[in-house]
């Protein structure tokens, strides 16, 4: 339950931003909140990441559901007694609901987050979108943390003689 509640505070937040950003900026404005590097800038997007696959929203639907279908099997068979892994899918599930809930009401994802990273003008996002990589950060550290679970087993195990290769 707890990793859905995370879920429904994603999709919350990412909303409700959207909605102050559709409701008080025109498209393409733009407000500096640190020079040269962060600004709140009203874009939209019908892509994916770089705006690429531009149009394509049915494959967007498709593609969503089956990811929320996913993470939605995973959190309920294996994520019990793995917070780390609950928390990151959690993460997912709102930030894939959150851009899903855009294009089926929108027809396009509002993005905002406008960041220079070393001089780069990143593409723009939003919260959906930071939660989505957040979340893979997570998961990617849930998965090197088992990885170094199964060696050190496995390497006790070969000490105490029980296993022969």
């Amino acid at each position: 339950m707890f990793y859905y509640i995370i879920a429904l505070f994603v999709i919350a937040l990412d909303q409700y931003t959207k909605w102050l950003i559709v409701k008080n900026f025109e498209l393409g404005e733009s407000v500096k909140v640190i020079e040269d590097f962060l600004y709140i800038t009203s874009h939209r997007n019908r892509g994916a990441a770089w705006g690429i696959l531009q149009g394509q929203m049915w494959f967007f639907y498709v593609i969503t559901v089956i990811v929320i279908i996913g993470i939605i099997y995973y959190i309920q068979k294996e994520a019990k007694g793995k917070l780390l892994l609950g928390v990151s899918l959690g993460f997912m599930l709102g930030g894939a609901i959150g851009n899903f809930i855009d294009r089926v009401f929108r027809k396009e994802v509002v993005d905002f987050i406008n960041t220079y990273i070393f001089g780069y003008d990143f593409p723009v996002f939003n919260i959906a979108d930071s939660a989505l990589v957040i979340g893979v950060g997570l998961l990617m550290i849930q998965m090197l943390l088992e990885e170094r679970e199964a060696k050190k087993k496995e390497k006790s195990y070969g000490e105490n003689g029980t296993h022969h290769s």
